[in-house]
């Protein structure tokens, strides 16, 4: 890691922006080889009944190992294994959350999150409703939600992010990790590229509507999308290097959020975007597509979006006197650098194609007409200043 666990942790109080942060609640943070085994020791020191969640492929992928140490440990387990929607998908919605609260008695100590970022959601939810913590213990660097305190989930077929609490420890086990399937690497990586238009539109909400901001912070994010960018040859290749430098970005983008006490620093309207597309596909009773690969193809479609309109429809607003828009006449620079620290929509392309991933809409799936009716609605799903939402409001879309 070129960053450290107990740097971060010194940001709480000391940042370089001179503002107080968030403090990080995870007190144990471990990626590499063995990981699984020093999960095992931690719980048993600190827990004596706990529930793993899983479904069946992550308790194929670390569950059965996990809970064969802990036997051996003599830590008293139950397994969840949430099960699929109609459509064969695991999906962080009410009928899942009630699963694991059915399966959980009242001497139940902790929740081990075994699995990617949706079996987390669930977990995190429910173990903030029932005032116990959670372990988190990924199996794939699928998402850089592991650390996270948000849980998007879908109530009612609506997605909505609830604040709920991070886990206490994270235990990412290189070895696991490796086998992965392709897919859930690509949505990791995805995942991470997503920052390129997300950084841009936190930068830009802060300038047009005072929205909280650190560049501090934002430079770490911005560290946590080169090193993945940096590692793409070597995500196709399978490399475990490249594996394990992808989780530990991934894990850096979330202690980030953690630190910032909102998710701006990494999701912005690719995001917005991937939750509508989300959304509409369980409507329309569709298979899901992985989070990552969604934001990916998202982020390749704001980009270009954003470098060919909004320094036009900045001087728009600020013609009509478009509230909160008109402020930034006279900073059409401060708007030009914004726009231009997203990188062009064929290079955010190629560089999923350079992975093996899909990048256009139409590879996931997601036909042209979702994607126009998509960019004007995306942007209501959150109360965020998004360059989205600034096209949205000057009818630039």
């Amino acid at each position: 890691m070129r960053w450290s666990f107990e740097e971060l942790k010194r940001l709480e109080t000391d940042c370089p922006c001179g503002e107080p942060h968030h403090a990080i609640p995870v007190e144990r943070l471990e990626v590499g080889p063995g990981a699984l085994d020093e999960a095992a020791t931690w719980i048993k020191a600190r827990f004596g009944r706990v529930v793993l969640v899983m479904d069946e492929h992550t308790r194929l992928a670390a569950g059965d190992a996990l809970a064969q140490r802990l036997t051996d440990l003599g830590v008293v387990w139950t397994a969840c294994i949430v099960e699929p929607n109609g459509q064969g998908d695991v999906v962080a919605d009410e009928a899942s959350i009630v699963q694991v609260l059915i399966a959980c008695g009242p001497d139940v100590e902790a929740l081990i999150a075994v699995g990617s970022g949706t079996l987390h959601d669930i977990a995190r939810f429910a173990s903030a409703k029932m005032r116990i913590p959670f372990v988190s213990v990924p199996t794939a660097p699928s998402v850089d939600g592991f650390t996270s305190a948000g849980a998007p989930l879908i109530v009612r077929g609506v997605k909505t992010t609830y604040q709920t609490h991070a886990p206490v420890a994270v235990f990412a086990d290189t070895a696991v990790l490796e086998q992965a399937p392709k897919e859930l690497v690509w949505a990791g990586f995805g995942d991470v590229l997503g920052k390129s238009t997300s950084l841009a539109d936190w930068a830009f909400g802060a300038l047009a509507a005072g929205e909280p901001y650190c560049s501090h912070l934002a430079s770490l994010t911005r560290e946590a999308l080169e090193t993945a960018v940096a590692e793409v040859r070597g995500l196709a290749e399978g490399r475990p290097d490249a594996i394990r430098h992808l989780m530990e970005a991934l894990l850096l983008s979330g202690l980030v959020m953690l630190l910032f006490g909102q998710s701006h620093p990494a999701s912005g309207g690719e995001h917005h975007l991937s939750h509508d597309w989300e959304m509409e596909f369980l409507r329309s009773g569709r298979r899901q597509i992985l989070h990552g690969l969604k934001v990916g193809v998202a982020c390749g479609v704001l980009a270009d979006l954003y470098r060919s309109r909004v320094e036009e429809a900045v001087a728009a607003a600020a013609e009509a006197g478009l509230a909160p828009w008109a402020s930034l006449a006279g900073r059409e620079h401060e708007v030009r650098a914004i726009v231009a620290s997203v990188p062009p929509g064929d290079r955010v392309r190629a560089l999923m194609r350079q992975l093996g991933a899909p990048a256009e809409p139409e590879d996931l799936g997601i036909e042209r007409s979702l994607v126009s009716s998509s960019l004007k609605r995306a942007h209501k799903l959150r109360n965020r200043y998004t360059m989205l939402r600034l096209l949205n409001d000057t009818n630039a879309i």
